[in-house]
């Protein structure tokens, strides 16, 4: 019965991490059983804090973390720019994820949405520099979250960087670190916004065995101001599947393994 229901709850929340919401006949569609079971599995998944039960249906806690930011212009832009793409990325990368890993995500709106994946996951731990990912895991118990320290460079920012971030990192080894990026170029490598952010990004990478670049499409052949690595040090691409094949030819060509989603 146990499992049933386990299996039960990951068929909802992955259908909600893909689409963000849905209504009872849509998780019905999705998971089967009664209308009764599943309101009761969206009651335990709510008492989690992993989803919030509404009218009809049900919708995966996300925005409501970030009241602070409700009026940012700026910051509703970037999480909502190709956020069905992001959200099925991050679902992707999470399925990589083994049960006693540790795991690295580097601040980043996509990289968000694999710590949303994870929530409901056991036996893990994940390192951050991302202010926002510790707040969204810190309430599981299954999941032993990290994080780095430093200081917040510029308004705004969810990313920790520093001399303490850098140092938090010489004593943290990571299975896989999953990188946020604002470009990925064959020749230029994995670039950022912020010189600062690109240090701790770097020393994250260093510290992993696997290092999984996270991008939607539109970062795809783009160079930002800061270097983070080049391409010889990524091992794999998760995108989207609009992604053009002639702007991952070149990813191919350097022995990246692509994921589409």
């Amino acid at each position: 019965m146990a499992q049933t229901l386990n299996r039960r709850s990951e068929q909802i929340l992955k259908l909600l991490l893909r689409t963000g919401s849905a209504t009872i006949e849509e998780i019905l569609a999705e998971a089967g059983s009664s209308a009764p079971s599943i309101r009761r599995d969206l009651a335990r998944l709510e008492s989690r804090g992993l989803i919030r039960r509404t009218h009809g249906g049900a919708t995966l806690v996300e925005p409501l973390l970030y009241e602070p930011f409700r009026y940012d212009s700026s910051f509703l832009a970037r999480e909502q720019r190709h956020a069905a793409e992001k959200r099925r990325i991050g679902l992707a990368a999470a399925e990589l994820v083994k049960p006693g890993e540790i795991i690295g995500l580097t601040a980043g709106t996509t990289t968000t949405h694999i710590g949303r994946s994870l929530r409901h996951r056991e036996d893990l731990q994940v390192v951050t520099n991302a202010i926002n990912i510790g707040m969204e895991l810190c309430n599981q118990p299954g999941i032993r979250t990290r994080m780095t320290g430093g200081v917040v460079p510029w308004t705004w920012s969810f990313s920790l960087t520093g001399a303490a971030a850098l140092n938090f990192l010489d004593d943290v080894f990571m299975d896989k670190v999953f990188l946020s990026v604002t470009g990925f170029e064959a020749e230029h490598g994995a670039t950022t916004l912020e010189p600062e952010e690109a240090l701790v990004f770097r020393k994250m990478i260093k510290q992993s065995r696997e290092t999984i670049v996270v991008a939607d499409p539109s970062k795809l052949g783009q160079i930002s101001q800061a270097v983070i690595c080049p391409v010889s040090e990524i091992q794999m691409l998760i995108t989207g599947t609009s992604a053009p094949e002639a702007a991952l030819a070149p990813f191919r060509k350097a022995g990246i393994r692509i994921l589409c989603v």
